[in-house]
């Protein structure tokens, strides 16, 4: 086994003491696995002999891996366990029941069954411990046995198609917004299985998956259908039954101007020179204008277009509404407020920074202690046979 290059650390924040073990890989359960690590828990990576696949998500390669991968799985250790070895799977199921807190995992649907590292069986050794799968489609149902990937999760759940321009194909949010808080709804479930350990002493089974995070990020979109039966249409940079809510073209880039109640249309209409529009009856008050956007808007993007974004930015800032240029990742990581934030942070050891989780304690963030482990670094941990 390869010996581990990083030094040791003692793990502080809420959750030092915590063992977790990450049966995890591509985007939802690492991400998990790293906000409990952030938090101080001992994360533990299991991997196969290849790695977890988004080591392989490049180019670009950053220190040995993909940036994806390195973005979600500082602080970790990382143990090679062939599943395909009853041994292995053995040492692996007694390290859990003897050592861990959490287990997380989102393996193909089944497979964790098949192994013996499911919950029910894993839940009849130790009582105590937290499971959470993170799963495609969900526990139940005619698609519960099928695989799911962000992409997939963002057409079938109903983003998709409010997601682009009217009249052109649908377009997938850049980030991996369903990946991504697949793990969040996941570790919102085992802060709860948490506390109620504290109180009960047992554990419990939680369960999330793509699908249900997908469809919870078009519930506001989702409640106006319920409400009327009209599917709502895509969106652009607007929000439905929200006038004037989108993005405008300026002279050298992009805005988006929020005015989103009937006061803020009146100092929009007052600072592009048009104080009439307040109380024109087509625009006099919010369902008017959701009525007639196409003819406002028409009139706003001819306006927009004439002035440079720091001209539009200065003045609307002026007059109380709010906007907001269209930041590139470079403008936004090299703004002003990201930086008084301390959002981007260095990993100790490496020559890598990256966004840091988005929440604070007593005003300071949590911070990465370990670099992403190398694949297989810390495989003594749990192989007996292979321990130094």
């Amino acid at each position: 086994m390869p010996e581990s290059t990083q030094q040791e650390h003692t793990q502080t924040g809420p959750f030092a003491g915590l063992v977790v073990i990450e049966l995890g890989n591509s985007v939802a359960a690492p991400f998990a696995g790293q906000i409990l690590g952030e938090l101080g828990a001992r994360v533990i990576k299991i991997e196969k002999a290849d790695g977890d696949d988004a080591r392989r998500w490049g180019p670009p390669f950053w220190e040995g891996a993909s940036p994806f991968f390195q973005a979600l799985n500082r602080n970790k250790k990382s143990v090679v366990c062939d599943l395909r070895d009853p041994q292995q799977i053995e040492e692996l199921r007694q390290y859990i029941c003897d050592h861990a807190d959490i287990v997380i995992q989102n393996l193909r649907p089944g497979h964790v069954e098949k192994l013996g590292l499911d919950a029910a069986s894993l839940l009849a050794k130790q009582p105590r411990l937290i499971y959470c799968n993170l799963g495609a489609f969900g526990k139940v149902g005619p698609l519960k046995d099928r695989p799911g990937y962000d992409p997939l999760m963002q057409a079938f759940g109903g983003i998709m198609s409010t997601t682009g321009e009217p009249g052109r194909p649908s377009v997938r949010v850049g980030a991996s917004i369903v990946d991504m808080g697949t793990g969040m709804w996941g570790i919102i479930g085992i802060l709860t299985a948490l506390l109620e350990r504290q109180q009960s002493g047992v554990g419990k089974v939680i369960d999330v998956s793509l699908y249900e995070t997908a469809t919870t990020w078009v519930s506001l979109l989702a409640a106006q259908y319920l409400s009327n039966g009209e599917v709502a249409a895509k969106q652009g940079s607007g929000a439905s039954g929200i006038v004037p809510y989108k993005g405008y073209m300026t002279s050298d880039g992009e805005l988006v101007i929020a005015a989103g109640s009937d006061a803020l249309f009146k100092a929009l209409s007052t600072t592009v020179g048009k104080p009439e529009w307040a109380t024109d009856p087509r625009f006099i008050d919010n369902p008017r204008r959701v009525e007639n956007q196409a003819e406002l808007y028409a009139m706003l993007d001819a306006i927009i277009v004439t002035k440079p974004t720091d001209y539009w930015v200065e003045q609307l800032e002026a007059a109380g509404v709010p906007c907001a240029p269209v930041n590139n990742l470079a403008q936004m990581v090299a703004h002003p407020q990201t930086q008084a934030l301390g959002l981007m942070q260095d990993v100790p050891g490496t020559g890598m920074r990256f966004i840091g989780l988005p929440i604070s304690f007593d005003g300071v963030r949590p911070k990465p202690y370990a670099a992403p482990p190398k694949l297989g670094e810390h495989s003594e941990l749990i192989s007996k046979r292979n321990a130094t």
